[in-house]
């Protein structure tokens, strides 16, 4: 399952941290971040709950970058 959700980010290099936490979340198969659009995408394995993987992620997001946001 693949979904798209809208973020807040200051910088490309921001943005590139955000897309390396998220793939290494468990339950995340791929992500990627596109600073131009503020967007993320997120492909998630075979029986992964969305909503909970995405709660993980912004923890880890938040991790490497602490003024970042995804709207979930």
């Amino acid at each position: 399952m693949k979904k798209t959700y809208k973020i807040d980010v200051d910088c490309a290099n921001c943005a590139n941290k955000m897309e390396e936490a998220a793939k290494k979340t468990a339950g995340v198969k791929d992500a990627t971040v596109n600073f131009m659009t503020l967007k993320m995408n997120v492909e998630f394995e075979d029986g992964a709950e969305p909503k909970e993987v995405m709660q993980t992620v912004r923890k880890n997001c938040k991790k490497v970058e602490d003024d970042c946001e995804i709207y979930l």
